[in-house]
């Protein structure tokens, strides 16, 4: 009885021992199967997911700074061009309507806004436009330290915006490059597939890319 038992209890010590050994096998299996999914790109979809992101944030940055820009810059023809009413209203109602339409990360994917967005600050850089030409009429106004002050910001913020733009331009395009090409399209369709493609800026004039010029 006693031999029994001692074959029983070496027989179950065996079995436990073997199945720790599966069991560490099975872990380093894993890791090796983790290890080989971060190498061939699993994680790069996300990563550049985020970039695309990033890369909006400060197209909203230097769009929103151009704004803060404005109401000084108003405030400063009207003092010298008081009875250029139209041209004043108008860049207020292009800042307003500008500034009311926001596109973040949950409302990137939608091609309908991303266009009011962009249309909005069309508007908007055609209104500062016609009150920049309002100032060569006011020589006063053209050689003001405010004003002086206020051109080198806003070239400086158009600088900025067309520098953010095209970040993000090229982010859009390589995070919608991985998603249609091996292997990357293969890991959108099995782990990524609620991410679609991402709504890029479109050129709808001639050097719509390059900052404009600001001329006072």
């Amino acid at each position: 009885m006693s031999m029994y038992y001692d074959r029983y209890s070496s027989a179950r010590t065996g079995s436990a021992r073997t199945g720790l050994r599966a069991l560490h096998w099975q872990c380093l299996a894993l890791l090796c199967l983790c290890f080989t999914l971060s190498g061939c790109g699993v994680n790069k979809i996300p990563t550049l997911d985020e970039k695309v992101k990033s890369a909006w944030s400060q197209v909203e940055n230097q769009y929103q700074r151009r704004a803060d820009l404005i109401p000084n810059l108003v405030e400063t023809v009207k003092g010298y061009a008081s009875q250029e009413q139209e041209t004043l209203t108008a860049v207020i109602e292009a800042r307003s309507k500008a500034t009311s339409i926001q596109v973040d990360a949950d409302t990137l994917n939608n091609p309908e806004q991303m266009q009011q967005f962009q249309q909005a600050q069309r508007q908007l850089s055609g209104a500062l436009s016609r009150l920049m030409a309002v100032s060569e009429r006011y020589p006063e106004l053209k050689s003001n330290q405010n004003f002086l002050a206020l051109q080198s910001q806003l070239e400086g913020t158009e600088n900025r915006i067309a520098v953010a733009r095209r970040d993000f331009i090229q982010s859009v395009e390589a995070y919608n490059t991985e998603i249609r090409t091996f292997p990357g399209s293969i890991w959108h369709k099995i782990m990524y597939s609620d991410l679609p493609i991402r709504e890029n800026f479109e050129a709808t004039a001639e050097n719509a890319d390059q900052a404009p010029q600001v001329k006072f």
